[in-house]
């Protein structure tokens, strides 16, 4: 607690070895507030790609898909077959043979809105929705193919998988972004840190002339920059936040590529952004002036 308040407090004279204002403390505002905004602008997409690929996973692993042959001869005794095995399978809680206008709004992108199906050979396709637990595909297909000859069940497993893996990915995208905001942070404060210790060499001669040591006067610079970087954090994340609730969602424009935003505990990492830039800043400050300090002995 008092390492804290030494740090918000700070001391009148080892803080005039730091300019209270100029160019170095307006770019090192300015660069943590654009870090933070660009921050809380890729924790947003990338929160919100990994909800719908999941989402989209979890829709397609409680789904399945029965294709029936194009036989128009059998086709009502495939389908009534078809069923009763469906609806006697454990784990399925519900199925459903889609009608002529579903299947058509289904081909309607490939083939247009005119497609006649009933003069077409179209195969008649059958919508299985799982309970919790599921059923087994492979004993289910077994048992389709000893009834129903020809059917074709699709668990959409060829579907699912490369949204997993993408969600994943783009677990991995996100928090490399993050590794890279928080390097160019902690690379701008070195700089701005080295600068201003640059700058005031001969007030930090007269602080060793007093009996400063490094430690302390390196506290200093410290104090500034870690108060500056957070102050710039938080308002960047600030704008950030502001931007995300002005962002469209589906219940407006119905797209799913523009509900951009944060939700549940993923709020939690948008309120630590000022209070992990300021850590950054610490540390790096720290590591630059004590370096830097040793160097002008």
């Amino acid at each position: 607690m008092k390492a804290l308040l030494d740090l918000i407090v700070g001391d009148a004279q080892a803080d005039r070895a730091v300019p209270p204002n100029g160019m170095t403390a307006r770019l090192t505002v300015f660069v943590a507030a654009v870090m933070a905004f660009l921050a809380v602008i890729a924790l947003s997409v990338s929160f919100t790609t990994t909800r719908l690929a999941d989402t989209w996973a979890q829709d397609l692993a409680q789904s399945a898909t029965l294709r029936l042959p194009a036989d128009p001869v059998q086709a009502d005794a495939l389908l009534l077959s078809a069923l009763d095995v469906l609806e006697t399978t454990p784990g399925v809680s519900r199925v459903r043979a889609l009608s002529t206008s579903e299947q058509q709004a289904l081909l309607e992108p490939w083939f247009g809105p005119d497609l006649p199906l009933e003069d077409l050979p179209v195969p008649q396709l059958i919508e299985i929705v799982a309970d919790g637990d599921g059923y087994d595909a492979d004993g289910l297909r077994a048992r389709l193919t000893a009834q129903v000859p020809g059917a074709v069940l699709d668990d959409h497993t060829a579907w699912r998988e490369p949204l997993l893996d993408a969600a994943g990915r783009l677990r991995m995208i996100g928090a490399f972004v993050l590794i890279l905001i928080a390097a160019t942070v902690g690379a701008m404060i070195t700089l701005a840190a080295q600068a201003s210790l640059a700058a005031n060499v001969q007030v930090i001669r007269v602080l060793r002339l007093v009996g400063a040591t490094d430690l302390y006067i390196a506290r200093a610079f410290v104090r500034r920059y870690t108060l500056r970087a957070g102050l710039g954090a938080l308002v960047g994340t600030i704008i950030g936040v502001v931007v995300l609730q002005l962002m469209p969602n589906t219940d407006t424009v119905g797209s799913l590529l523009m509900n951009v935003g944060v939700e549940g505990t993923e709020w939690l990492w948008v309120i630590l952004l000022p209070l992990l830039t300021a850590i950054v800043a610490f540390f790096a400050t720290r590591a630059a002036a004590l370096r830097r300090l040793k160097e002008q002995t």
